[in-house]
């Protein structure tokens, strides 16, 4: 028999664990259904939410358990509440399966969902805030957003008059924001230019000037629920920097933030910069593990990212083999022994 190894290799520090949350875009068909019914914690938080929205909510359940989406999925009345209560309900069946997160980040309407996570507000608050943010945000003109697969210095020379750089996701990954005239209008400039571009999955143009607009004419209809200093360390993908106690609590941070840049890559690279960390994504596809598998951290190796779900949707246990593999991964990296509730 071996002699035990009087100088075992020490196990090295468990990385700090940080939690991702996509927004507009990332929504898709039945995104994360194959949970629904499976994990008692996460079916608990999406029945919580659609009771309460009401009424809505019962449309919004028949449309997120479709095979095939409503017509207008994609639209704010549905994406949104929708990916706000899925990012929440998989964030919670995370921390109770044993994994509590060190760092909280959200792109977009993730941002209210890692908020939530953070003890900013509650479940409920953002369930009723998302409810009346819904009906300010349906007079915005109809717009969206397109994905560009180039930095600033080479889409400025092409951007028409109200086009603006809604979101920042990396060196070389824009989102561009406008109504849909001149989104039509540059999305041909770019194009023509030999610039990959694709329509963004949403209906209005977000994190655009012209949301000020409508926020100005409609903040009546937006109550201001009680805030909390963060219990968690939150970053912001508005500011690109951590979010301290006061911004925390300044309901404008969040009532303005339709209409400001969404800086996910420069939030990212900061953040990324005290690790190591392991980054999950906590919400439907694979979009932000994407982006920070190109950042210089992961490629070095002192980052990890993976994603909680699949891509997209896929047979029925897709979800379901999707969690427990990355559990294991997880499990891997130094953190505890994880086991979800199915």
């Amino acid at each position: 028999m071996d002699a035990p190894n009087p100088n075992p290799r020490p196990r090295p520090p468990r990385p700090r664990i940080a939690f991702t949350f996509p927004g507009q875009g990332a929504q898709h068909a039945r995104m994360a259904a194959g949970l629904y019914g499976v994990s008692e914690s996460f079916t608990s938080t999406m029945d919580h939410a659609f009771d309460a929205f009401g009424p809505a909510g019962r449309t919004l359940r028949e449309g997120w358990l479709a095979t095939v989406p409503p017509a207008d999925f994609d639209d704010i009345s549905y994406a949104q509440p929708l990916l706000y209560a899925v990012n929440c309900a998989l964030g919670t069946m995370l921390t109770e399966c044993g994994l509590r997160p060190d760092v909280l980040l959200g792109h977009s309407v993730g941002e209210l969902a890692a908020a939530t996570l953070a003890g900013v507000f509650s479940f409920d608050c953002g369930l009723r805030y998302l409810s009346e943010y819904v009906g300010v945000y349906r007079h915005a003109p109809r717009g969206g957003m397109l994905a560009v697969a180039a930095g600033p210095e080479r889409v400025e020379p092409h951007l028409v008059p109200g086009v603006v750089v809604g979101a920042v996701n990396g060196p070389r990954q824009l989102l561009l924001s406008a109504t849909e005239e001149a989104l039509a209008d540059v999305e041909a400039a770019l194009r023509g230019a030999g610039v990959t571009c694709s329509l963004a999955r949403a209906r209005q143009p977000f994190h655009h000037p012209v949301m000020r607009d409508v926020a100005a004419a409609h903040a009546g209809s937006l109550t201001r629920p009680p805030l909390h200093p963060p219990h968690t360390t939150l970053y912001s993908a508005c500011t690109g920097q951590e979010v301290t106690d006061e911004l925390a609590t300044d309901w404008q941070f969040w009532t303005g933030q339709p209409a400001e840049p969404v800086l996910f890559g420069p939030a990212l690279e900061h953040l990324l910069s005290d690790g190591p960390y392991l980054l999950v994504e906590a919400g439907p596809g694979q979009s932000l593990t994407a982006l920070a598998r190109r950042t210089p951290a992961v490629s070095r190796g002192e980052a990890t990212a993976l994603a909680l779900l699949p891509a997209r949707a896929g047979g029925p246990d897709a979800d379901v083999e999707a969690v427990r593999t990355a559990m294991k991964q997880i499990a891997g990296h130094g953190c505890d022994a994880l086991s979800p509730d199915f």
